[in-house]
Formats: C-alpha cells, structure tokens, sequence
C-alpha cells in the first residue's frame, strides 16, 4: 500500500539571510508604492502629496512597533496569523482578521500586476482597448508563480537581483528628476470638495499601502537567521530605505508634471514624469525599472502570502481542500493564492484594487496593536503608549479614506463592507463546523499515535 503524501509545511530554517529579507520587504513596498500610487496620492492631496508619503512613513513606524516586539518572541513563518493567535486564540478575531491580511496581500498582488501591465504598454503607446493591462498581469503572477514553485534559494536570488537594480535605477530617476527639475516649488492648486485634511488623510492611507510590505518580513520569521534580532533590524532598515526613496520620487514627479498631467497619468505617472525630463530614453529607462520592481514584488508577495495561509490552514482556522492535487499544504497555498490575484487582476481596476487593500490593512492592523495593548504587552516586553499611538493613527487616516471614498467611490466601501461580514459570517461558521472539530480530533490523534 502506498503511504499517505506529505501534507505538511516544510519551512527552511535560516534560509533567509539579512540582506535577502531586508530586499524581500522592500521588494513588495517598492513595487506597490512608487509607481501607480504617486498618480493616486496626487489626485487627492494636490500640493501636499509628497508629504502625504512622510505621514504615512511616520504611521508606520509606530505601526511596525507591535510587530517587531511580536516578531522577536515569537518568530514564525505565519507571522501575523500567529500573532494574532498569541493574541485572542482560536476565536473570531483570529481568523478574521488573518483573512483580512491575507485579501490585502492578494490585492496588492493584483495592483502590483496591473501597474506592470500599465507600464509596460506605455512602450506601445498605451493601451487604448484596455485588454493588454490585465493580460500582462496574469502573465506575470504565472511566471512568478513558476519561480515560487523552484525553493527559497531561488526566490531569495531572484528577488535580490531585481532589488538592487531597482533600487539603484529608482534613486538615478529621483536624483535626475530633481536636478534637472526647474525647481523643486510645487505648486498646485488647492485640494477638492471634501476638503484638505480629508484628502490629505487619505493620501496617507493611500502612503500606508506602499509601506505595508514590512509585515512580508514577519510572515518569513521562521526562516530567517537569527530571526530574534534579524526580523527587526530587516523591518526598519526597509522602511527607512523606502522613506528617503519615496520622498526623493515624490519631489521628481511634482516637479516635472502638472497636477492635472498627474491625475490624467496616474497609473504610470514616473514614466510620464520621466519623459520632459530625458525624452524618450527616459520614459524607457523607467518603464524598465517599473516592470523589473513590480516583477519583484509579485514574487515576494506570493512566497509570503502563501505561507501565512498555510499557517492558518495548519491551526485550523480557516478550511481546506487538496482539490487531489499532490505535494504540501504550503504548495496548495500557493496555488489558492494565484488563482484569487489572477481573477482580481483580469476584473479590477488599480484604484479599487487599492481602495480595498488599505481599508482591510488598516482593520487587520488596528487589531495587532489592541491585542498588544491588550493581551500582549508583558510577554512581548511592549511599551503600551506605543500601539495606542498607532491606533490613534490608524483610525484617523482610515476615517480620512473613507470619507474620500464616500465621496467619490461610495461602491468601494460597499464592497469592502459586504466582503468583511462575508469574511466574519463564513469563518464563524467554519469555526463551529463538525469538520474542524474532526480535523482537530485527527491531528490530536495523529500526534499522540507518533
């Protein structure tokens, strides 16, 4: 009789290097940020957007408090799905808000897969029928679906090698941008109907989308070396290196385009602000370092996200099928993964797909700081004022967002509304369901029989 296949998780235990970590974090925030969100952040904070990403920085480092205490107790490949069973257990709000970090990450897949598409077509002069965007997207989530399928060592080489040269052409275009600029006085006019800081709150929220993918770090802890003081150290020097790269951008854009160029190029506004500056070698130049940045976040999205489900999968806190298909449960993970991006890539438009991200990233993150507040904060050794702060902050760019939205996409809020109570309903029912209890039975059993 053939013995039954391994399901389990395999994790590789100092797989991950400093260095290799630091480019996998800073491969999903620079892939999501730079490229369609400076067009987005414009069009609702006018003047004022390339301070929207220095909020949104300073948000994000009282956010990354809770998650580098966490992270240093306790390392895991699930990351948040783990902390957030160290905080309420196996309850709701585990689950729950696991969910909702595992839909952002996928949406952030979506967006970084249709900003390739967007740029890339900006070399055949656009893409006027709208159908190539999405097809360049799908594309390009099989291919890195593919390198995910080849092990760590692969990821981790392919991702560093992307990340520094993107890292390096990203830094030549703001440098360039600036010192070729007129001058670096943007002035734009006054900001619309829902008033400055409502708009400027949800620039930041916006911000925050492109700062997010220090958690990719977390969801790596179990792999990384010396994960108790590397994961931290990973997580800042990213966020750090993200600021001066995001600011340096930002100043390059306003400085060569118009407000009104901005909003109309939004999807690929470093290419249009590329092209007055140095041509059409120009408009090259970043068109490459675009699909070589967002090419390098999908591939470290994919490895992170797909080993936080496979996580929630093996603390039974959400269901799964093998579907037949053969191998572990961390490569049926994977598959789930791409299939769910592919499907919002094909469908979405990038502004929804951001709308989204942020509102379920912001719900999620409010409740990493409670239970830090809350249940944590002795065995993680947290300061409380720090994740009071952060939810101070969370819930004031999130009010901002949102009234944005009501303003100008009130289906967006619906949609992100009706998703979470589907989200709460389906997993509570799952949380009560015979077949967890069977399962949980099953694994009980299996353990005390070895």
């Amino acid at each position: 009789m053939s013995k039954d296949p391994d399901r389990t998780s395999r994790y590789q235990e100092g797989s991950l290097t400093l260095p290799g970590t630091v480019m996998l974090g800073t491969g999903v925030m620079i892939g999501a940020g730079i490229f369609a969100l400076t067009g987005q952040m414009a069009q609702m904070a006018g003047a004022l957007f390339p301070l929207a990403f220095l909020a949104a920085a300073i948000v994000i480092s009282f956010s990354s408090y809770s998650y580098i205490k966490i992270s240093n107790a306790y390392p895991s490949a699930g990351g948040i799905g783990m902390y957030l069973h160290k905080a309420y257990g196996d309850r709701l709000s585990t689950g729950f808000n696991a969910l909702l970090m595992y839909f952002s990450m996928v949406i952030a897949q979506s967006f970084l897969a249709r900003t390739f598409g967007s740029y890339t077509m900006q070399l055949f002069e656009g893409d006027e029928g709208g159908r190539m965007v999405p097809i360049l997207g799908v594309s390009l989530i099989l291919t890195a679906f593919m390198i995910n399928l080849l092990g760590n060592r692969w990821i981790q080489g392919v991702a560093s090698f992307i990340g520094i040269l993107k890292i390096t052409g990203i830094l030549v275009f703001g440098l360039v941008g600036v010192w070729l600029a007129d001058s670096l006085a943007v002035d734009f006019p006054s900001s619309g109907e829902t008033g400055v800081v409502g708009n400027f709150l949800g620039a930041t929220a916006l911000g925050i989308l492109a700062f997010k993918g220090f958690t990719t770090i977390t969801n790596s802890g179990a792999e990384v070396k010396d994960p108790k003081r590397n994961v931290g150290r990973a997580i800042v020097i990213s966020i750090a290196a993200c600021v001066v790269i995001y600011t340096l951008v930002g100043f390059a854009v306003a400085s060569n385009l118009s407000l009104a160029e901005i909003i109309e190029t939004r999807d690929y506004s470093l290419a249009a602000a590329a092209r007055p500056a140095l041509g059409d070698y120009g408009l090259w130049f970043t068109v490459a370092i675009a699909m070589m940045a967002t090419a390098g976040g999908i591939l470290a999205s994919i490895f992170a996200v797909s080993r936080m489900l496979a996580m929630l999968t093996e603390m039974k806190l959400v269901p799964h099928s093998h579907f037949g298909m053969p191998g572990s449960i961390q490569k049926h993970t994977l598959v789930y993964t791409v299939v769910l991006g592919l499907v919002l890539t094909a469908f979405f438009d990038l502004s929804r797909i951001a709308a989204l991200g942020i509102i379920f990233y912001l719900m999620m993150d409010i409740s990493i700081h409670w239970g830090v507040l809350r249940y944590l904060y002795q065995d993680v050794k947290a300061k409380r004022w720090v994740p009071v702060v952060a939810i101070g902050l969370d819930l004031m760019v999130l009010g901002g967002f949102v009234w944005v939205k009501l303003n100008s996409d009130p289906f967006v809020i619906g949609v992100a509304v009706i998703t979470m109570i589907v989200i709460a309903v389906a997993e509570q029912i799952f949380l009560k369901s015979s077949a967890r209890k069977r399962a949980i039975e099953s694994d009980e059993a299996h353990s005390h029989h070895h």
